[in-house]
């Protein structure tokens, strides 16, 4: 069976940065799961996977646009250090879970003095070329129960 829209697929992938830096693996654990069509991989790797089947290994490098998207200077942004319901120093590094208005989004925090806060909302790999390597486990049809 080949991978189309709504065909479970089992895959082990290595993603790492055009350097070779390895950012994640499912190599030494669990295979991954998930179900083709439904946004759960940036759109260039579910691209780059649809028509292949079990047993295929595919190669890929994703531009920004077709993984995280391009970093947004807008998507950085100042607010006042006690809206943080958090017990302790706030620290660059530091993600946090925000109401933005939009829904709930993870932010990382940039930034901090005795009043405010930076924090960005871009995705950490945003700007990023990621580039795949993936063995295709295996892709099935969709149970009753999962369809």
């Amino acid at each position: 069976m080949h991978i189309e829209d709504n065909s479970i697929v089992t895959i082990h992938y290595t993603l790492t940065k055009p350097n070779g830096d390895i950012i994640e693996s499912s190599r030494d654990g669990e295979p991954l799961d998930y179900t083709h069509g439904t946004d759960a991989l940036v759109p260039g790797l579910e691209q780059a996977l649809k028509g292949k089947k079990a047993g295929d290994r595919v190669t890929v490098s994703v531009q920004p646009e077709q993984g995280y998207g391009e970093r947004s200077e807008q998507l950085l942004q100042q607010v006042p250090r006690d809206i943080f319901q958090f017990d302790g120093p706030i620290e660059p590094g530091m993600r946090f879970q925000a109401d933005t208005g939009h829904g709930i989004e993870l932010v990382t925090v940039i930034g901090a003095d005795e009043t405010s806060v930076t924090v960005d909302a871009n995705h950490p790999l945003a700007g990023e070329v990621l580039n795949f390597d993936v063995d295709i486990i295996a892709v099935r049809a969709p149970a009753e129960a999962e369809a």
